[in-house]
């Protein structure tokens, strides 16, 4: 029912209201492996990151089901991915302070890092302040990125080695390069600091490669896993932050260390997740060891047809199809799957999705199509 402006009044509005339960045939990690590192099987099929504030309040309007809200009556053909319980970054900062009101929710943590959340509007949080201006700022806060005992979190081998008899891929993240130290410096003196002050980022990056290295090696010893996962957002809609020689100088060094690591302990996948348009700089992140790319974002010119034409077997793919798409009607969905999916299916090394979060306006019965439409090609072959 909608209140006197015209609008649905909002029952879902925090990112943990909007989880998704993925319905579907699981695929075990071997065939999924196999199929991300061009070995064959079936392509694969999922939703990354579930609904917009506003998208479930539509839809249950619209008569879609509890099913169909928690996303478990769609089809999808994907494995059930295991995180691993590490600590390969910042330490949980402790919240000094917390404020929420009708509109908004802003915290503050231990480093002084100011945060804001508009209700009803976005599932992140946006910094507001940033702790780290010059080597001395980042000599406080340094301690919380070094080795410390309780990285490797209680459980972490036991729910692990459970995860594997069930057959769920193992993954491990790892913090950000770029991603890390803008956090702390934000993006305008993240990037002037590649000039000015090469000597912070160097000892920034330098730490989190210790300290993940560390981590990583201790928590493997005897226990292999499958994907290494690392989240940088390194670009917009036109172009990268970073070019080509700033990540040769400051992400290579520390994704090559954590890569080769990895590889030994029997990880098939270096999974790289950025949004934005990174086609100035994907091959220079395929010398620092990426073989798998997400989300593929075709609204910043991200297109997975060129790009496998261009990298072949050389770089997977998870995701790549335009979440504005469906919106636009049956006859704009079908040309969009018809540009991206008949080259994945003849080659594999993809787990297709919408490319982020499905955007508020998209109608459930457009949704309902285009998951059908996607199962029509993966039948097809």
């Amino acid at each position: 029912m909608e209140n006197q402006n015209g609008k649905i009044p909002l029952r879902w509005i925090r990112a943990a209201d909007l989880q998704i339960h993925r319905g579907g045939e699981v695929v075990p990690r071997e065939v999924f492996l196999d199929v991300m590192t061009f070995q064959g099987g079936p392509l694969l099929f999922t939703e990354l990151f579930g609904p917009m504030v506003g998208l479930k309040e539509r839809w249950l309007a619209a008569g879609a089901t509890a099913a169909e809200l928690d996303f478990s009556a769609f089809r999808y053909r994907a494995p059930v991915r295991h995180r691993m319980k590490l600590l390969t970054g910042m330490l949980n900062p402790e919240l000094r302070e917390f404020y929420e009101d009708d509109t908004v929710i802003r915290s503050r943590d231990v480093f002084g890092r100011e945060w804001e959340m508009t209700k009803g509007a976005a599932t992140m949080p946006l910094p507001l302040s940033y702790p780290v201006h010059d080597m001395d700022s980042w000599l406080r806060v340094k301690p919380q990125f070094q080795w410390a005992p309780g990285r490797l979190l209680p459980g972490f081998r036991a729910a692990a080695e459970a995860a594997r008899q069930r057959g769920e891929v193992l993954e491990i993240g790892i913090p950000g390069a770029f991603h890390t130290p803008r956090q702390l410096l934000g993006e305008e003196n993240l990037c002037l600091a590649c000039y000015e002050q090469p000597e912070l980022l160097h000892d920034i990056i330098g730490t989190l490669a210790d300290t993940a290295y560390r981590v990583v090696a201790q928590a493997t010893r005897d226990l292999s896993f499958d994907v290494l996962v690392i989240s940088e957002d390194l670009a917009g809609k036109h172009g990268p932050l970073w070019g080509p020689k700033e990540i040769r100088a400051f992400l290579m060094p520390y994704y090559r260390r954590l890569w080769d690591l990895a590889r030994e302990r029997g990880a098939r996948l270096f999974d790289l997740d950025s949004d934005g348009n990174v086609n100035p700089v994907l091959e220079v992140l395929l010398e620092c060891g990426v073989n798998c790319f997400r989300t593929m974002e075709p609204g910043a010119g991200m297109d997975l047809a060129a790009a496998r034409k261009r990298y072949g077997s050389r770089l997977a793919f998870i995701g790549g199809l335009d979440k504005f798409a469906v919106a636009r009607g049956r006859d704009a969905i079908d040309r969009e799957l018809e540009a991206r999916l008949p080259a994945m299916l003849a080659t594999g090394g993809a787990m297709v999705s919408l490319d982020h979060r499905i955007p508020p306006d998209t109608p459930l019965e457009l949704y309902r199509y285009y998951v059908e439409r996607v199962w029509e090609y993966l039948r097809s072959v």
